[in-house]
């Protein structure tokens, strides 16, 4: 299969594309590699994928010198004509798109750059994909789009009518795009809601990513909501096999339904926030000085996921448990800032 993978110098997108071709799909990784956070962490994973920082050019495919089928281009998705090109080009079988603006609270910061990504650049995936027929769009939600909702665990059929960030409201809005899109097209179409992914070369901006730089640095770590939340913290791997499940699991037209499916990958075991920094604090070797504040807007008490209809339809379960993550974690934090 050929598959096109956006958001491929990002945290998720590294370990897709390098597991997808490590499994003999021809893949192309796409991204702009933006600043919002240290562009030499993206350089980095993709140097770790074989492609050198000095070869990357707006535009122009290179190929990995450590993964023979896998191929990377710098494009913004916003560039429409470029990404139709592509498209026309390339003719992708699959779609794995995960380029996203990230980050809850930088959306109260800088709303127009995730309207620009996750909205205009999601609208030209979908018109690529109308375009150049391909076989199956899998694309990155979030549990974010739970937002208010006070039931738990989150379930897929629960209704996301109150979001809590814009993050979140584009995220939400991806969904009933894709909808419409499926339904006037027949484009198969699978969201997937994350919860709390974490594991080696995530992001930084991420609260245990953080932490771990502050505890290593003898700084207090800011903790929200006096430590009374709970998080859905889900390890790389295993969301990375949730995603290869959806791919290869291609909806279907149904009677009263276009062929649209939406799963939560999570672990489906909240821990608590005070919990998971002692677990962290424990793979670090070092405790951490701490500084406890409010809530902060955009942020919600808890996050758990109901993976049953996932388990039902991707015979998928997440496997690792956050001690052995986040000691993975730390051995790659370790190596990687030569601590």
């Amino acid at each position: 299969m050929k598959i096109l993978v956006t958001g491929a110098a990002g945290f998720i997108g590294l370990h897709l594309a390098e597991k997808l071709a490590s499994m003999g799909h021809t893949i192309l990784g796409l991204d702009n590699i933006n600043d919002y956070y240290d562009i030499n962490l993206k350089y980095d994973r993709l140097l770790h994928s074989g492609f050198k920082k000095e070869e990357i050019q707006y535009g122009l495919k290179i190929k990995s010198r450590s993964l023979s089928c896998y191929y990377f281009i710098k494009l913004d998705l916003t560039d429409q004509q470029g990404l139709f090109t592509l498209f026309a080009e390339e003719k992708f079988d699959y779609v794995c798109h995960l380029a996203a603006q990230a980050g809850v609270r930088y959306s109260i910061e800088n709303p127009h750059a995730y309207i620009d990504s996750n909205v205009y650049g999601f609208l030209n995936i979908l018109e690529a994909c109308r375009l150049f027929t391909i076989q199956h769009l899998v694309f990155a939600s979030s549990s974010s789009v739970y937002g208010m909702n006070k039931k738990t665990p989150f379930s897929v059929t629960d209704r996301v009518d109150h979001p809590v960030s814009l993050y979140a409201a584009t995220k939400r809005s991806n969904e009933l795009m894709a909808h419409v899109y499926s339904s006037l097209f027949s484009i198969p179409a699978t969201a997937l809601r994350f919860f709390t992914v974490y594991g080696p070369w995530g992001r930084p901006d991420m609260a245990y990513y953080k932490f771990a730089h502050a505890i290593c640095e003898n700084k207090p770590i800011e903790i929200y909501n006096n430590g009374n939340m709970q998080r859905d913290f889900t390890y790389i791997d295993d969301i990375i096999n949730g995603v290869i499940a959806a791919i290869n699991h291609i909806p279907v037209n149904k009677e009263d339904s276009p062929p649209l499916a939406f799963y939560n990958l999570g672990n489906n075991r909240p821990v608590k926030l005070m919990d998971f920094i002692s677990i962290l604090e424990k793979a670090l070797g070092k405790n951490a000085e701490k500084i406890y504040l409010e809530m902060q807007p955009g942020d919600v008490n808890i996050t758990m996921a109901d993976i049953d209809h996932t388990r039902r339809e991707l015979g998928w379960d997440p496997r690792t448990s956050i001690t052995d993550g986040l000691q993975l974690f730390a051995e790659w934090f370790f190596k990687y800032n030569s601590l």
